[in-house]
C-alpha cells in the first residue's frame, strides 16, 4: 500500500485537482518559477528585480497552503527561502551562510502579520541573496588549497586559528600556503581571519544579547581590549557603539 492511500491523500488530491479544474485554477508554471530561482543563482539582479515588482502575495498561481490568508503566505515565504538558499548553494555561496541567511529570513517573516510586509521581506530576501551570488560570481576562483582554507576558517572561528593548522589541514608547507592565500585572496591569513571573525561579531551584536566581552570569548580573541581595537580598525567605532547604532536603525525601521 502507498503511503498516499493510507493517509488519504490520494483521494483528497483528485478531489483537489477537481476543484481546481473547476474554477480553473491553476499553479504558476515550474518554468517561471525555475527561471527565477536560475536568477537568483547567477546574481542577475536586474532580471530578478523584475520578478519582485510582481507582488508576492497576490502573484498569480501562488497555490493555497493554509485556510488562514497570512499564514498562507508565511508558509510560501518559507518555501522560497529554502529553495533560494539550495540554489545559491549549487552557485558556489557558502552552505552555512545560505542556511543561516534563510533562517534569519524566516524568523522576520514570522513575526510579521501584515501580507504587504511580507511581500517586501521577500523582495528583500530576493535582493540579497542575488546580491551575494553576483559578488561570489565576480571573485576569481580560487585553487583547491585555497578553497579548503577558507572553508576551514569559516568553521573554526571559534578557535585561534593558525597557519600551521591551516598548513596541516591542506598538506602543504606554512610559507607557501601563506604565499598562494596572499596572492589569491588579496589578504594575508591573518588579516582574512579577523575580518571574518568581525563580521560574525557585527552579526551577534545585531541579532543577539551577547556582550562584547562573551563575544571576544566565543571567538577566541586573547582578550577584550584586543577584540574592541581589532573591531574599532576595520569598522570604525567599538562594539557597544555599532550596537547601540543598530538599535537605533532597529526603532527607525519599527516606528
Amino acid at each position: 500500500m502507498k503511503w498516499g492511500d493510507l493517509l488519504g491523500i490520494d483521494k483528497e488530491l483528485s478531489y483537489r485537482e477537481f476543484i481546481m479544474r473547476e474554477y480553473n485554477e491553476f499553479h504558476a508554471p515550474y518554468s517561471k518559477e525555475f527561471e527565477f530561482y536560475i536568477a537568483v543563482k547567477n546574481g542577475e539582479t536586474d532580471k530578478v528585480k523584475k520578478f519582485c515588482a510582481e507582488d508576492f502575495c497576490n502573484k498569480i498561481g501562488l497555490g493555497k497552503l493554509s485556510d488562514d490568508p497570512v499564514r498562507n503566505i508565511k508558509y510560501h515565504f518559507v518555501v522560497t527561502a529554502a529553495l533560494i538558499a539550495r540554489f545559491c548553494i549549487e552557485g558556489g555561496m557558502n552552505h552555512e551562510t545560505a542556511y543561516n541567511l534563510s533562517d534569519l529570513y524566516i524568523i522576520k517573516a514570522d513575526k510579521y502579520t501584515d501580507p504587504k510586509m511580507l511581500s517586501e521581506l521577500h523582495a528583500m530576501m530576493s535582493a540579497d541573496y542575488t546580491a551575494r551570488m553576483k559578488q561570489i560570481r565576480s571573485k576569481n576562483i580560487y585553487s583547491k588549497p585555497v578553497v579548503e582554507c577558507v572553508e576551514y576558517i569559516y568553521n573554526n572561528l571559534h578557535t585561534r586559528i593558525r597557519i600551521t593548522d591551516l598548513a596541516q589541514y591542506t598538506h602543504l608547507n606554512s610559507s607557501y600556503l601563506s604565499r598562494l592565500f596572499k596572492k589569491e585572496t588579496g589578504s594575508t591569513v591573518t588579516a582574512y581571519i579577523q575580518e571574518k571573525k568581525i563580521e560574525t561579531a557585527k552579526n551577534m551584536l545585531r541579532y543577539s544579547d551577547y556582550l562584547p566581552g562573551e563575544i571576544s570569548n566565543i571567538l577566541a580573541f586573547n582578550n577584550q581590549s584586543y577584540f574592541i581595537d581589532v573591531f574599532r580598525k576595520q569598522v570604525g567605532m567599538t562594539p557597544k557603539k555599532y550596537r547601540d547604532m543598530c538599535s537605533r536603525q532597529t526603532d527607525i525601521i519599527n516606528f
